[in-house]
């Protein structure tokens, strides 16, 4: 399989003042693509550096991948550091200019004169027009190695990377294998425990197994290579049986399951509605259902029926009078009750769950930043309600 690097350029990324998702979306379409990605880097605008980066990663792998720096301006220098990068001139293409003023007309505009730098490309380079921006994308090729550059804008570079780039790369390195991942979410389970029990999978090198923390929340992310999607499900699968042998009910689902989700999927099973009641969280968990029940069932009965945001932390033993009382007075079926109680070097997070049949008190001591212990708690809390 062939390897690539991304390079994301932009100084506005290293600054943290965007977040660069062009190189999320690249990295999934490559594995889907079959091709291996192992590094990922971010460089400021800066010639130099970036045609620094490019000849590091042209190395290493066989395509590099950079995205930004493609603009009108002065701060847009990745033609010019890929044509450094790989010994060459930039050079004017009027094809390129003729492209650009149409484009411009489209919009009913005219270019400025700082736009004819976008009809510049790194000499020999295969030009990509973009039909839906002002920036052309380029390839350049060096023996076996090709240096593909896209715009930042998120549209173009998508458009571009999916039109063009990828049925370029399946004609240029014939891929004759695919990736595909598959991620596996735990609640209720911490990350070492998990390790302690499936650390063995962790040390295959097809499928790879993974874990990735998150609060109150590890996923454990599956990847297998092989010639075709079958093969590759095929892998995955086998190693998912186990996974789910050892981990049991710690798994509530898997890629784009939601928690939230598959807890309120529990009580309209049952039939029941919900309430809750929040102190200590500034109502996270009631913000968290309300926005999950319009979206998934806007049309039927909906089973959260909200709740209230206590302004006055209560006693764990009055907290649970408080649950049953809101439950009987509100006539709801379920009543939970989250309440984040602050100490001196941690949280104490008290959970009450009231059913038609049950009674759950839980204590749990939480000893992470305090901006945490809310999303923890919600973790917790809809595990419960998953599990009735």
């Amino acid at each position: 399989m062939p390897v690539a690097e991304i390079i994301t350029i932009g100084t506005e990324i290293l600054l943290g003042e965007i977040i660069d998702t062009n190189a999320q979306f690249i990295a999934r379409k490559l594995r889907d693509a079959g091709i291996d990605l192992y590094r990922k880097t971010t460089v400021g605008d800066n010639t130099s550096r970036i045609a620094d980066a490019i000849r590091q990663a042209l190395q290493r792998c066989d395509i590099v991948i950079t995205t930004g720096g493609l603009g009108p301006t002065v701060d847009d220098p990745t033609r010019e550091a890929v044509a450094e990068a790989m010994d060459l001139e930039v050079e004017y293409r009027p094809e390129l200019w003729d492209q650009i003023q149409s484009r411009f007309q489209r919009f009913g505009r005219l270019p400025t004169e700082n736009n004819i730098r976008q009809a510049f490309v790194p000499a020999g380079a295969t030009a990509i027009t973009n039909p839906v921006g002002t920036a052309p994308a380029f390839i350049v090729n060096s023996g076996h190695c090709s240096v593909i550059s896209l715009p930042g804008v998120p549209r173009e570079m998508e458009y571009l990377l999916e039109q063009e780039v990828l049925p370029y790369l399946e004609m240029r390195f014939k891929n004759s294998g695919v990736i595909k991942a598959r991620t596996l979410h735990t609640v209720g389970i911490g990350e070492s425990q998990i390790d302690d029990l499936i650390g063995d999978l962790e040390k295959m090198s097809n499928p790879t197994v993974g874990l990735a923390a998150h609060t109150g929340q590890v996923d454990v992310r599956i990847t297998a290579k092989a010639a075709t999607v079958s093969e590759a499900d095929l892998l995955i699968s086998e190693i998912e049986g186990e996974i789910h042998q050892r981990l049991g009910d710690w798994i509530y689902g898997a890629d784009q399951d939601s928690l939230v989700e598959i807890a309120l999927d529990a009580l309209r099973r049952k039939g029941w509605s919900l309430a809750v009641i929040e102190a200590g969280s500034d109502g996270e968990l009631i913000r968290l259902l309300s926005a999950t029940n319009e979206a998934i069932s806007p049309a039927e009965a909906p089973v959260f029926q909200g709740g209230d945001i206590l302004q006055v932390l209560p006693a764990e033993n009055e907290f649970l009078q408080v649950i049953k009382d809101y439950r009987k007075n509100h006539q709801v079926d379920v009543c939970l009750g989250v309440s984040i109680q602050p100490e001196t070097e941690r949280q104490v997070i008290h959970l009450v769950l009231m059913t038609p049949v049950s009674e759950i008190t839980l204590t749990r001591p939480y000893g992470g930043p305090a901006s945490y212990a809310p999303r923890w708690a919600i973790h917790h809390s809809l595990d419960l309600l998953r599990r009735l």
